[in-house]
């Protein structure tokens, strides 16, 4: 868990999280200026420090994708609604969600008031997800085996009607990436899924510092249409489960709805295997609640848009020129050193403000580095070093040459305690229940005045049934978030389930979710 700070302190974030969870995400997203609500209700507005978190995690992310050799692509926001009505499971996933065109333009009435004006012969929905509209284009595109694998990304937007938004958890209109590949076998395409699987957990792990479980979803909370839904869960400081990524193994459904038709290598036609595997600005959301504290938001350096903010200190204007050109002097050294294969992120902060409202603009922003520099700092040649995975208060006085030398592994180190800490605090919220009353009593709340604070993962047997998971979530709000992969050094293990007495071969995860 982030670093905790005492209950007589002062801290900038009101209220504590402890105090009320959702409203402290809310004001640390304020707070750290990442976004707002819009005019338009269930829609944000994404401000500049936000956005340069999404802009690395899309780089990076990118990056990934095309080591395993995929392109990107772009396709049509607006999707024909017979397109949907061609995949039923799909439809009537995603039927109460859909935003639907239906006029072409707008006129002004009698009363002067503008209206929708000549309908539309068919339908267009506003992009949901693109499966359907994609696989019409693949349907042109294979003919032959020899036209496959395609393996094809799109970064863009898509609108999901909701009803109770939560900024970058549950918005109308969200910013994404979703792959989308055909293959020749069925072998392949799973392959493919379980691969870009793998790419989401080691993103989640290596860039945002987020420990997830991995594995499949329930058959109740598989992705419409999908023959297997593959994902990534990451708990967060209220001890609830976060869907960080998705990967979908589509069989032949789509390409049977679509056409995906291909002579094989034999002379034969068969459908192609279809996958589909997204993530989403939900991970800015996953990040926020995993490793903010109460005086904001803290970012794993490998995401942040600023690694290192230097804070000129100039009580005296006689000594104001001396002390921005040795910030710039020591930005430009700072520059010169790669972290992650890049150069570090420097930022001169030259605002004409007090030191003390810089600094806490700052933390509450989260930049992994602060480094202050005074005139005596001049005369000594040193300068105060703040980490932002320390208590906000901390400093460390380094000469220049000696901080410049141990930026990079500076970085290394708030990166890699970020995820130690969230491992930690996610294993101690982790328990193994072999008990009816031992489950109910782990996802009941005990203190009326702080039902946040209980539960977390449960690793309990099931059965399969799919009227437990119904019963589970009637009475508790609690689902099978995943089924967890094999993992060889410690296989499953045989049990039974305690809420029916029945077997069941291994344990799952339970949590309740956001």
């Amino acid at each position: 868990m982030a670093q905790q700070t005492p209950a007589a302190a002062r801290t900038a974030i009101t209220p504590r999280r402890e105090d009320d969870f959702p409203e402290w995400y809310q004001q640390v997203i304020r707070a750290a200026e990442l976004a707002e609500p819009s005019e338009v209700r269930g829609c944000m507005v994404i401000r500049p420090w936000g956005y340069g978190i999404w802009e690395n995690m899309q780089r990076q992310l990118d990056a990934m994708f095309k080591a395993t050799g995929h392109r990107n692509a772009y396709f049509p926001l607006f999707i024909p609604l017979s397109y949907f009505e061609k995949e039923a499971a799909h439809v009537e996933g995603f039927a109460k969600e859909c935003a639907v065109v239906t006029h072409t333009r707008l006129e002004v009435n009698a009363e002067g008031k503008m209206v929708p004006a000549s309908p539309l012969t068919e339908p267009l929905v506003v992009r949901p997800t693109s499966e359907t509209i994609i696989g019409a284009t693949y349907a042109k595109w294979v003919q032959s085996y020899r036209d496959l694998p395609i393996l094809l990304n799109q970064w863009c937007n898509v609108v999901r009607w909701e009803m109770r938004p939560r900024i970058f958890l549950r918005t109308t209109e969200f910013l994404w990436q979703e792959g989308h590949t055909v293959h020749e076998t069925e072998t392949e395409a799973r392959d493919e899924t379980k691969r870009m699987l793998d790419v989401y957990e080691a993103f989640a792990r290596d860039h945002v510092a987020l420990p997830v479980f991995h594995g499949e979803k329930s058959e109740s909370e598989r992705f419409p249409g999908a023959v297997q839904t593959l994902c990534i869960e990451a708990m967060v400081q209220d001890r609830k489960a976060i869907q960080a990524g998705t990967s979908h193994f589509l069989g032949q459904n789509f390409s049977r709805a679509s056409g995906i038709q291909f002579q094989t290598r034999d002379g034969k036609q068969e459908f192609g295997w279809t996958t589909s595997w997204g993530m989403t600005t939900r991970m800015i959301g996953t990040l926020i609640m995993t490793h903010a504290d109460d005086d904001g938001l803290v970012l794993p350096p490998r995401i942040a848009p600023t690694h290192i903010v230097i804070l000129p200190i100039t009580p005296k204007e006689e000594t104001r020129a001396a002390v921005l050109e040795a910030a710039d002097k020591l930005a430009a050294q700072l520059r010169s050193v790669r972290y992650f294969d890049a150069p570090i992120e420097v930022e001169v902060d030259r605002r004409d403000l007090g030191g003390g409202v810089k600094n806490w603009e700052w933390i509450k922003k989260g930049v992994p580095l602060r480094v202050e520099l005074g005139p005596r700092d001049l005369e000594s040649g040193k300068v105060a070093v703040s980490r932002r995975d320390q208590p906000v208060k901390s400093k460390e006085f380094l000469a220049t040459e000696e901080f410049v030398s141990q930026a990079a592994a500076m970085l290394d180190s708030i990166q890699n305690n970020l995820l130690q800490r969230a491992t930690e605090f996610r294993d101690a919220n982790t328990r193994v229940i072999d008990s009816k009353d031992d489950f109910y009593a782990f996802f009941t709340a005990k203190d009326s005045a702080k039902p946040e604070i209980h539960g977390g993962f449960a690793l309990a047997h099931w059965d399969g049934s799919r009227a437990v998971e119904e019963q589970i979530k009637n009475d508790l709000k609690v689902t099978i978030r995943c089924i967890p992969f094999d993992d060889p050094a410690n296989p499953p293990q045989a049990g039974t389930c305690p809420f029916t007495g029945n077997p069941s071969l291994r344990r799952v995860v339970w949590a309740k979710a956001y």
